[in-house]
Parts: structure tokens; sequence; C-alpha cells
């Protein structure tokens, strides 16, 4: 009788200690997805633009080879973009142009004929599902609306398009027609760069 109480008692301990090794494997399994951030990295990010000539609006692409802010984490892709500081040299400015001119007179003509255009600041907020650039240009501050593509919960696409005049660059930008003056003429003759900008950063988020 007493062999056969110990067995029970051997037996109830075993299942006692069995329930409670799967409980803290359930709870080590919550500890590491709640733990788990996704992470924006420079060297994953891409700043390209397309500016426009002519009557006839002709895209010119280039781009920053450059973006600086610090390696930024959060339980979503949202939360990762969310108040994430930036700035863009204006020296990283690239557009794989043949001539090996355009650059330089996009950073003399247009850049230089700012204020205060060494870099270009700003800060991405992310709240209900809309993104905004708090963008810092020419001494002026404006808000760049973004509208937001994430592809597979790491692939992130913002796109939008600056106007000029809201960051006072209309006279940067007549500095520039005139520096290109016969570059931005079209069919018609008339020379013509167009006040708005279409931006796209990309970047891939890393998951820690």
């Amino acid at each position: 009788m007493k062999r056969i109480s110990f067995l029970l008692i051997a037996l109830t301990l075993s299942i006692s200690a069995c329930k409670n090794e799967k409980k803290d494997t359930k709870n080590t399994d919550t500890e590491v997805i709640e733990t788990e951030k996704f992470v924006v990295k420079p060297e994953a990010t891409s700043v390209k633009w397309t500016a426009y000539k002519t009557t006839d609006k002709v895209g010119v692409g280039g781009e920053f080879t450059t973006a600086n802010f610090d390696i930024k984490s959060g339980a979503s892709p949202q939360e990762a973009l969310n108040n994430l500081k930036f700035a863009i040299p204006v020296s990283s400015l690239f557009t794989n142009d043949a001539t090996n001119t355009r650059d330089a007179k996009i950073k003399m003509a247009f850049f230089g004929a700012m204020l205060n255009t060494d870099l270009i600041k700003g800060n991405l907020s992310y709240v209900d599902s809309t993104c905004i650039a708090s963008l810092t240009m020419n001494g002026v501050t404006h808000d760049l609306p973004l509208e937001v593509s994430i592809a597979d919960e790491r692939r992130v696409t913002l796109t939008g398009v600056m106007n000029l005049k809201n960051w006072n660059a209309l006279e940067a930008l007549e500095s520039l027609n005139k520096a290109c003056f016969d570059l931005h003429k079209g069919a018609d003759g008339v020379s013509k760069t167009w006040e708005d900008v279409a931006i796209e950063i990309s970047t891939y988020l890393r998951k820690n």
C-alpha cells in the first residue's frame, strides 16, 4: 500500500514538473517575440529625386549618396520610422551625368544660391498611417507629406513631391535655369525649370 502511495506521489510530481516546463517554454517564446525589433540602417537607405526641365517636363534623375541618421529601432516599421532625424549632405548629390558638369552646376547655381544648405535636415513623423517629413532647407522648415509603401514588413518606400516655393527656393531655381538656359530648352525654344521635385526614399529594415 505504501509503495502504491509513493508511486502516485512521484507520478503527480512528474506531471506537475512537465506542466511547469511547458509554461516556462511558452514564456520564453513570448519574450523573444516581444523583444524583436525593426532597425533602420543608413547603409540600406537611398534618397532619390527627379527634377524637370523644358515645357514638355522632361525628368532629370539624381540622388544623394549619403543620408546620415542615428540607427533607430521599433517594434514595427512605423515605430522605427517615427521621430527619425536625418541630415543629407548636399555635397553627396550625384546625377550620373556623362559630361560630369551637371552636378557642379546644381550645387553651385541652385544650392549655392540658398542659405545654410551644406545639409538638408529633417525629422520623420509616422502617426495613424500618415508619414510627414519636417524638412529644413534654405533656412526654411516646411512639412512634406509622404506616401508610404511597406512590402514584406521590411521594404519601405516613401514618396512625395516638393514644391520649391514652400522653401523660398524659387530664386535659386531661377539661378539654376540661367546656368542651364540652353540645356533646358525644349522643341519650342522655351527654357524652363519646374518648381516641383519628386522624392523617393527607400530603406530595408533589419530585424533584431
